[in-house]
């Protein structure tokens, strides 16, 4: 951890202040005089949270390889099985792939990721190998959270059961799932070995639930009830969680479970049908964190590595307009995420909360020549100033074979 006087910076385009940070998190908000530590001329510009991407697929990221023709039967399945025939043959290792994407994410000033690596009796333990090998690469510019996930289903072929079991000794910190009616068509028995992995490792869940409806407030339904038999509160992630996206009755009952059971929601700033009532989970105090998902893999031509891309993307997929709208989206992509992989930290209860610089907050920032928190969010300036840790940080994201556009490239300074 660091030392860090940072000067005359704006936080979330307030007016200037000085931020005096002492081993790693923030000590003084005011005017100080520099001190033994290091110093970082702000010059007025606006300071956020450091971004964070709360639901990434590091293993299956293309992100700087040329984008190629997608090859996949339509639908969910036929994504699922694309994938399968083709990561082979990815012109890069999972290990370099996952290294670049990583880069980049740190370069655009994501510093806090969390990871799915997927396991399964094809690829076994390669890609979360591959993933390990990036975060390690990337140890003291990010912290990276990896979930072990069954992308192609737990109980559809033997031996994906014991994968996930070594997986979670092998480099991975949480349990993943994914969809239990209609993939494996067990819910019981898959969340069985979700939650009894979750017990045995004493680690934490994330499940991938795509499944919409009734259906998916169904599977919600099942999913919640072991997190309160098995009091896994604050310590369970339903990413997509699709079946809130829409009217149907049981929305709000179940919007009130997730928040008293303290379960966390991610997604990825989809079109319609996939847009999440964002402003209803705020007012419930349900955590939820945005990520860049996919990155121009096998499932879809989509991504670059940029999360204030990603926080565009979530104002104009949910209609934001207003300032403090835009805002609310920015501050998801921000200290959202972070406070799913860091719970100790206080979620996003209501538009206009302005997180990341009280005393004790951990000192992780985002500098941005932009006059408003909405001007950054429309104009997603290149250059950008990254604190991680209470120290300034930069990465090179040159590595052979991969290249970014311009508009993308590393420019933190």
């Amino acid at each position: 951890m660091n030392d860090l006087l940072i000067t005359q910076v704006r936080p979330w385009g307030a007016d200037p202040v000085d931020i005096v940070v002492r081993a790693g998190v923030v000590a003084e908000i005011g005017t100080a005089a520099p001190d033994s530590g290091a110093v970082l001329a702000g010059g007025g510009r606006l300071i956020v949270p450091a971004l964070s991407d709360a639901h990434l697929h590091l293993d299956s990221s293309c992100l700087g390889l040329p984008v190629r023709a997608y090859t996949g039967a339509p639908g969910r399945w036929g994504r699922i099985m694309n994938d399968r025939q083709h990561w082979r043959g990815a012109e890069r290792s999972v290990a370099e792939r996952a290294s670049f994407t990583l880069a980049v994410a740190i370069a655009n000033g994501a510093t806090r990721i969390r990871t799915h690596a997927q396991v399964d009796v094809d690829s076994g333990l390669a890609k979360l190998e591959g993933v390990v090998a990036a975060r390690e690469r990337h140890a003291d510019l990010a912290d990276v959270e990896i979930v072990a996930f069954p992308q192609v289903g737990i109980l559809r072929e033997p031996g994906c059961a014991d994968l996930l079991d070594a997986a979670l000794g092998a480099g991975a910190d949480l349990i993943g799932g994914i969809d239990p009616c209609e993939i494996d068509r067990d819910p019981v028995g898959h969340l069985d070995v979700v939650f009894g992995l979750a017990e045995r490792h004493r680690v934490g869940v994330d499940i991938h639930l795509h499944e919409a409806g009734e259906l998916g407030l169904f599977t919600l339904s099942l999913i919640l009830d072991r997190v309160e038999a098995l009091d896994m509160r604050g310590r369970v992630t339903v990413s997509h969680a699709r079946c809130l996206c829409g009217d149907l009755p049981g929305v709000s009952a179940a919007i009130d479970r997730l928040a008293a059971a303290e379960v966390a929601i991610t997604h990825a700033a989809g079109p319609r049908g996939w847009d999440l009532p964002l402003l209803d989970l705020a007012a419930a105090g349900v955590r939820v964190g945005v990520g860049m998902d996919g990155q121009r893999d096998f499932w879809s031509p989509y991504g670059n590595g940029d999360m204030l891309d990603r926080a565009w993307q979530l104002a104009f997929t949910n209609g934001f307009s207003s300032d403090h709208e835009i805002e609310h989206a920015l501050a998801i992509a921000t200290w959202g995420g972070a406070s799913i992989v860091d719970r100790a930290l206080r979620p996003l209860d209501r538009l206009g909360l302005r997180p990341g610089f009280a005393p004790g907050d951990p000192a992780e920032f985002l500098l941005l020549d932009s006059p408003s928190t909405t001007a950054a969010v429309m104009d997603r300036p290149v250059a950008r100033t990254v604190v991680h840790r209470g120290a300034v940080i930069s990465v090179d994201t040159a590595l052979d074979g991969f290249e970014l556009p311009d508009r993308w490239r590393s420019a933190n300074v």
